[in-house]
Order: structure tokens, then sequence, then C-alpha cells
């Protein structure tokens, strides 16, 4: 039963997914190449949903289409398809790269899921504010291999 009490939270998760390359600079490993991956974005909001029988997102904590806009936004129109390095690696302000390539994304930080999550969370933690608000990512960067932020964890 709807109602406004706030026992009434209920959690909506939207999973996203965009591919993207990287290179880690500096690693001991084969990732130090460039190479890619089709990543899965997953978003979870906690809210309310809208009990107002005059609002059309009645029942909706957020409606998905909203969620998804302000995603894709943030995240998904300027990582899919994008190349992404570390500011310090030698290769990361080459012109070369810069004009053959529309996304090449030179961040101040290692490119890893783990620092791309927090990244993520920081481009959408206040975007759902007050309706609802962020309280799970996670960014899987192969089927078995995945970076995980919880509200509760960072609270």
């Amino acid at each position: 039963m709807p109602t406004n009490d706030p026992k009434s939270r209920v959690r909506v998760t939207k999973k996203f997914s965009f591919d993207m390359a990287h290179a880690l600079y500096g690693y001991d490993g084969d990732c130090k190449n460039i190479h890619g991956h089709t990543y899965y974005l997953s978003i979870t909001l906690i809210g309310t949903p809208i009990a107002d029988t005059d609002n059309v997102k009645l029942g909706m904590v957020i409606d998905f289409s909203d969620l998804k806009q302000a995603v894709n936004a943030a995240v998904i129109d300027q990582f899919d398809h994008a190349l992404v390095v570390y500011q310090h690696a030698p290769y990361a302000h080459d012109p070369l790269l810069r004009e053959h390539f529309d996304r090449f994304i030179v961040t101040p930080f290692q490119p890893t899921c783990e620092n791309l999550l927090l990244h993520f969370v920081a481009l959408l933690k206040d975007q759902f504010l007050p309706r609802c608000q962020l309280v799970a990512m996670r960014l899987e960067e192969t089927p078995n291999s995945y970076a995980e932020w919880l509200l509760t964890d960072n609270a």
C-alpha cells in the first residue's frame, strides 16, 4: 500500500552499459597496454514513492527515464567509446592522440575500475537530491570483476 510513511522507502536500480578503453600507467602486468572493456554501471537510489495522486509520476521513486537522462549526461555520453589515461603517463599529452580520437580523456587518477567508480559517484552523488538519494553504485569491468560503492560504507 503506497504511503508517505518513512518506512515505505524503496530502492530502485538501473543498469547501464558502455565500452571504454584505458591503460594503467606503470602497472606491472598486461593492463599497462591500451585495452578495452564493456562496462556495466548499476545505480541504486532510495526514496519514497510519490503519493500525490495529481502527480504524473505517482508511485515512482524516480522516473527511470529521468535517471537514464542524468546518468547518460554525466557518465555515458562522456566515457562511452573513450580512451582514458592517467595524466602522469608520458603519452597523456601527446597531440596526436587528441587529434585522432574524439573521446580522449586524461584523468588526475589512475583509471582503474575502483577510481573510475569513485569518479562516477562524485559526478552523480547530488544529482537526485532531495527527491531520492544515491545509496550504491557498482561498476563491472569484466563478467567476474567489479568495484562497488555503498553509502553505508562512507557515512
